[in-house]
């Protein structure tokens, strides 16, 4: 049998405004439990809520950046379920006129660029927060009550987990661009839903969709989608089907759990908020938020290609993030060698970030500082590798790279005389290895050439060395 995987995908995501959506309390992570409350996002009988503004330009640039049109007239709805940590038995959120529609995120799979469609974006409130203690007793924190939400949904047009994948990295990318978001999964700013069910190919039967929740990590969103790919095949080949049911993913059974039966939008009884005015966003409006927002990750990767002759992994990498992008270019103010600056960055700086799981904002040194040591290195002064020893130096101590290479005494020795003398002197300690090498046997270079490394401290011009020493193995 051929299965197809069908994967659509519900994204919640804080937005980085100053206040909370409905009042004017801190829209701030962490903090003493219930200290970021007033009787509006409390829900108290009586209070009254006003729309932040804020909130709702950050939806329509997210909108924006994603390709969405953006509804003009839009409304506030009330959607009701029990939750135990929601305050006022229902949720502010949209239904019918979200105030975003369509667009796209454009991933680029093995078989080429594959655009993942949106169905809408919509803002909402985010609920409180249980805390649940080790005596069995559930407490409520409210500080997280009122937080503005964009909830981004997908068609289902994603058909592996990975695919999943290189959606969520790309958006990401694209929210924490235009600054709305920090997207830090860790702290909840970046919640994804899955939305998933098997199709036979051959006779088109398909499972019920699953839902799994609250997915706080990529590598936990890949491994929910694979377990249940698994899982909804078994059933389809023993003739059974899944149930229209909600799961969590357990990180340490590495399994995905059932939390409910699922219901249906009906369920949810919504009805238009009387308390918040219908919105109307004007078309000044609108080309006020285009015209301030940031060149996107997309349109920068395109001109990274296009300018500095980049390929397209290259560019991919280089405007994976904003910081990291705008380091590059930064370093390249200081020296005139795209290849050298985008070789480096991509390879030693970011993977010390992510071995450490920092960010360009942690390092201790700059884009200038970068450059002097690349600099440095184009000059001869100090090979690839002394190099690297530097910019090992520089992660961990902030000293700028000419005060450790002199501190150090890591100038190359490039003088020819000066390394003919050290050349001579290891060939007349090692003449089996001149033996050798009139064998044909190629490794005796290698080795001289360790020995010469060895005698300078790793301080010898390796090009010049390697020079000299075939010039004279070949006298000999």
């Amino acid at each position: 049998m051929e299965y197809k995987t069908v994967i659509g995908l519900e994204i919640h995501v804080e937005l980085m405004t100053k206040t909370k959506i409905f009042c004017d309390c801190t829209n701030e992570f962490g903090g003493e439990a219930n200290t970021h409350c007033c009787p509006i996002c409390l829900g108290m009988p009586g209070a009254i809520p006003h729309l932040s503004k804020e909130s709702l330009e950050y939806a329509i640039k997210a909108g924006l950046s994603l390709h969405s049109s953006i509804n003009q007239k839009t409304k506030m709805d009330r959607k009701n379920y029990f939750y135990s940590d929601l305050v006022k038995g229902y949720q502010v959120s949209q239904d019918e006129l979200p105030i975003c529609e369509g667009g796209y995120v454009s991933i680029e799979t093995q078989e080429g660029k594959k655009d993942v469609h949106l169905i809408r974006i919509h803002i909402e409130e985010d609920t409180g927060k249980s805390v649940h203690t080790e005596t069995g007793d559930t407490l409520l924190d409210y500080n997280r009550a009122g937080v503005p939400l964009i909830e981004i949904v997908s068609e289902p047009e994603m058909n592996s987990g990975e695919e999943a994948k290189l959606f969520l990295e790309g958006l990401r990318a694209t929210l924490k661009y235009i600054e709305v978001s920090d997207c830090k999964m860790e702290e909840g700013s970046l919640r994804c839903d899955v939305n998933i069910n098997i199709v036979d190919e051959k006779t088109g039967k398909r499972t019920t969709i699953t839902e799994v929740k609250n997915l706080n990590s990529f590598s936990s969103a890949v491994k929910a989608i694979e377990y249940e790919e698994k899982r909804h095949i078994e059933l389809l080949e023993k003739g059974e089907d899944t149930q229209k049911e909600t799961r969590r993913w357990d990180e340490v059974e590495n399994k995905t759990i059932i939390m409910r039966q699922k219901g249906g939008t009906e369920d949810y009884r919504f009805a238009v908020d009387g308390d918040i005015l219908p919105i109307e966003v004007s078309d000044e409006w609108i080309e006020a938020i285009k015209s301030s927002m940031p060149e996107l990750p997309h349109d920068k990767r395109d001109r990274f290609i296009k300018e500095y002759k980049l390929s397209p992994y290259d560019a991919e990498v280089l405007t994976s993030s904003k910081e990291v992008s705008i380091f590059f270019e930064e370093t390249l103010q200081y020296i005139d060698d795209i290849k050298l600056v985008s070789n480096w960055i991509m390879g030693d700086v970011l993977r010390r970030l992510n071995e450490e799981d920092a960010s360009v904002a942690d390092l201790k040194f700059t884009s200038k500082d970068l450059a002097d040591l690349l600099n440095i290195v184009k000059s001869g002064k100090i090979n690839n590798n002394t190099g690297k020893k530097v910019l090992r130096d520089m992660f961990e101590t902030g000293k700028k790279p000419e005060t450790i290479v002199k501190e150090k005494g890591l100038i190359q020795i490039s003088d020819e005389g000066e390394l003919e003398n050290i050349v001579e002197e290891i060939l007349d300690k090692n003449e089996q290895s001149i033996i050798d090498f009139k064998n044909g046997k190629d490794r005796a270079v290698g080795f001289l050439v360790g020995q010469i490394m060895k005698a300078t401290r790793g301080k010898a011009n390796p090009q010049i060395v390697n020079k000299i020493l075939v010039e004279k193995l070949n006298k000999r």
